[in-house]
């Protein structure tokens, strides 16, 4: 039998080896590619431009991390909508350079097939490619799905390639209509209801939804 691994959440501190953990995946895809056409500043560019988002999401919600930083899952609480972080157009202007239409293009897509109604996001989520990556991956999407369920709230996850789709159906996922990205790759909006868990496990008890609070006050 496993021990389950143990899931601790990220600090300000771990930011860099977040960012590093999202980056080295996204600057092999066909995504990364588009956005940045040459490799020899590929991989700079993206670090500075994803360094706004996950500083942004640590702000406005929250990450997670397995033991030795080999996984990741950032997450946006979208209980109403999120501002951009500060200063985001010169920051990223700064980040991008001659790439940000791009980037702000790709900000375009994604937002224009995003939920309206209040969510949990999972912006980003990356496993390490060593030893035991399914079993990881499922620890890790077990325990975040598991605390953003206790705001009685859906959440949302954009699948760029077949595994992770498959991955997140088998976490109670469902697949929405698939949409093309600027690259011409597909990305499947991925829906997974409040009061979804496990098959075999206790739903957790329900915490005060912040958006219904504060809808309330």
């Amino acid at each position: 039998m496993h021990r389950t691994l143990p899931v601790c959440r990220a600090r300000w501190q771990d930011i860099p080896d977040i960012v590093a953990l999202v980056v080295d995946p996204f600057a092999g895809s066909t995504v990364g590619a588009w956005l940045v056409p040459d490799e020899r500043h590929r991989r700079d560019v993206l670090t500075a431009a994803i360094r706004l988002w996950i500083e942004h999401a640590l702000l406005c919600g929250e990450a997670y991390l397995l033991p030795g930083h080999s996984a990741a899952a950032v997450w946006l609480h979208r209980y109403g909508p999120v501002p951009p972080p500060t200063e985001y157009g010169e920051r990223l202007a700064v980040a991008c350079g001659d790439y940000l239409d791009r980037f702000l293009h790709l900000d375009d897509v994604l937002a224009t097939h995003r939920p309206a109604n209040p969510h949990n996001h999972l912006a980003f989520f990356t496993v390490a490619p060593n030893p035991h990556r399914i079993r990881r991956a499922t620890a890790l999407l077990t325990t975040s799905n598991a605390r953003m369920g206790q705001a009685l709230l859906p959440a949302y996850a954009e699948a760029t390639t077949i595994a992770e789709r498959d991955l997140y159906a088998r976490h109670g996922y469902v697949t929405h209509e698939p949409f093309r990205l600027p690259d011409g790759s597909t990305a499947y909006p991925m829906w997974r209801g409040p009061g979804r868990w496990r098959v075999g496990h206790r739903p957790l008890s329900p915490a005060i939804c912040p958006y219904r609070a504060a809808s309330a006050a």
